[in-house]
């Protein structure tokens, strides 16, 4: 009766984890792979469900049968929803395979001498090559974070487990009959397994969710939803920190101040949807022309900050003039605003240990130069000037 009640156990677990799962799904929608997630501890559930009606039918094929492809259906689901959830294409190639291997399977193993070494291997087969695609998918999203690493971990343990319950059945002796398998020591050893990896397996699939959930969060706490960039508090939470970093290891950094010429004028004239449109056009050209590692926000109605990570005053001012030419010259089809806008820059150089809020202030200084010189252009906050040669010194 010990794997009777370990089985319950993991039928008691499996219950637990699909209804955190299915709770997960339903209070957060962009956790993609908790249903899936949810629905392959169902499964696990109607598994476990059948391994006890086993013991009670006089022919145990059918039984046995259905309780070998629930369990792989238990398993597929369940890596759907970690493709999902890792955003990833789910191996449908690699998953169709199995499943059709598996089919080819049944009559074969269904047909083989109960407990024969050969039969045992084979059942176990498409568990061990189901489990193995969770290990290879995850490490080939890119995740490496120490979660990730021990969810691979776990599913390389897991599918050593399946590969080894045919030798363990060997060691300790199988039953005669499936109506007897819950009798046997191999099977309280094979349900002990399952359950330790099960709840190891659901935790730390828990722990990611709830890891990426929060940081989606954040991020959404930190991005603007109109232009896609950062507000003004992730701005001054990332740019902060990459200053620390260039304080550390004694690198530069340039901050461009931005501003949108004559934007009153857009919104009395075209309108408030007008405005936002050409608000949204002048982010993604900011963030598609910065460089990788460039920090974008937005900190006001129609007030831009780029922070250029490891930069010079030149490289800044480049970068400023490049966007400000290519946005003057771009007509913009908003609404049916068939015009062309401009826009001011400022640029300022990082001197350590300046604050951040002191270098904006620098850069919106040089921002005020360029509105009051004419708008649409670029100027240098002026203490980052090099001094002009005197004529005739020596």
């Amino acid at each position: 009766m010990t794997a009777a009640f370990v089985l319950g156990i993991n039928m008691a677990v499996a219950g637990i984890f699909a209804v955190a799962f299915a709770v997960v799904a339903a209070t957060n929608r962009s956790a993609r792979g908790a249903r899936w997630l949810a629905l392959g501890c169902g499964m696990g559930i109607v598994n476990a469900g059948l391994e006890f009606l086993l013991r009670q039918q006089a022919d145990p094929v059918p039984v046995s049968i259905g309780i070998f492809l629930v369990f792989l259906s238990a398993l597929s689901f369940a890596l759907i929803g970690v493709a999902r959830h890792y955003h990833v294409r789910p191996p449908w190639t690699a998953m169709t395979a199995i499943w059709i291997v598996t089919i080819l399977l049944v009559p074969v193993i269904f047909n083989m001498t109960y407990g024969s070494l050969l039969r045992l291997a084979l059942y176990q087969l498409p568990y061990f090559a189901m489990q193995a695609l969770f290990g290879i998918m995850i490490w080939r999203s890119g995740r490496r974070q120490p979660l990730d690493l021990l969810l691979v971990a776990l599913q390389a343990v897991a599918a050593a487990i399946y590969l080894l319950k045919p030798l363990f059945a060997m060691m300790v002796g199988t039953a005669p009959t499936p109506q007897d398998y819950m009798e046997t020591t191999y099977a309280a050893i094979s349900q002990s397994g399952s359950v330790v990896v099960l709840i190891a397996t659901g935790l730390v699939m828990l722990l990611v969710t709830m890891r990426d959930t929060t940081a989606e969060m954040i991020a959404r706490s930190e991005t603007d939803p109109l232009s896609g960039v950062f507000n003004r508090r992730g701005f001054e939470r990332h740019a902060e920190a990459a200053l620390a970093r260039a304080g550390d290891d004694g690198s530069r950094a340039v901050l461009i101040a931005a501003d949108l010429d004559h934007f009153k004028r857009i919104n009395d004239s075209f309108g408030h949807a007008a405005g936002d449109g050409v608000i949204a056009h002048f982010a993604a050209m900011l963030a598609e022309t910065a460089p990788s590692g460039a920090i974008v926000g937005r900190v006001g109605g129609e007030e831009f900050v780029v922070l250029l990570p490891g930069a010079l005053l030149s490289d800044g001012r480049l970068y400023a003039e490049v966007v400000r030419a290519a946005f003057a010259a771009a007509k913009l089809p908003v609404l049916g605003v068939d015009r062309r806008f401009s826009a001011s820059f400022g640029v300022a150089q990082w001197m350590p240990p300046e604050a951040l809020p002191d270098l904006m202030h620098r850069a919106d200084t040089a921002l005020y130069r360029a509105k009051t010189g004419g708008r649409n252009r670029v100027r240098v906050a002026l203490g980052d000037l090099p001094p002009t040669p005197v004529r005739g010194a020596a």
